[in-house]
């Protein structure tokens, strides 16, 4: 168990580190748009495009270790009312009702990426990559967000104190 929570920890950080690169990506690209446009006078084909997708990238596949840090919005008025019996039970459903949304998210963005890949759909613009590349991080990035769930789930037990969860 242990094992499972530190192989899809260390996933989570790589992409991590992979969002960053997105994001530093999608800001390097914004500085040569601007650059062609305003002091070249050219045109740009890719480049919104590019930043767009990237910052989608990155949003999905940030998500795991965003996850693994604690950081998503949440609420704790109430489960800090709450004696710690209770707010490790609402912990553990909240977990369980976070990797059912996210699984069901993995599955749809997973049918709409094979449909893509099978069918040759590309974007409808000048530029037309095909449309498998920017629908991939929808599957991938919540897929590891559910391995993610799976092993936030079971860090308690793993450390041996069931009833200290933490989702």
């Amino acid at each position: 168990m242990k094992a499972y929570i530190s192989f899809v920890s260390a996933i989570s950080r790589a992409c991590g580190v992979i969002a960053i690169l997105l994001v530093a990506a999608a800001a390097l690209v914004v500085c040569h748009m601007v650059f062609i446009r305003y002091f070249m006078n050219g045109s740009t084909v890719w480049q919104t495009e590019f930043v767009v997708y990237s910052l989608v990238a990155a949003t999905f596949l940030g998500s795991p270790f965003v996850l693994l840090e604690r950081g998503h919005v949440n609420v704790d008025l109430l489960p800090n009312m709450l004696p710690e019996p209770a707010r490790s039970i609402m912990n553990g459903v909240a977990g369980l009702f976070g990797l059912a949304f996210a699984a069901l998210l993995a599955w749809s963005g997973w049918i709409y990426f094979e449909e893509a890949w099978t069918y040759g759909w590309t974007t409808d613009t000048v530029w037309a990559p095909p449309l498998w590349i920017p629908l991939l991080p929808l599957p991938l990035g919540i897929g590891i967000m559910c391995l993610q769930y799976i092993a936030e789930i079971l860090r308690p037990f793993a450390d041996g104190n069931p009833g200290a969860a933490t989702l």
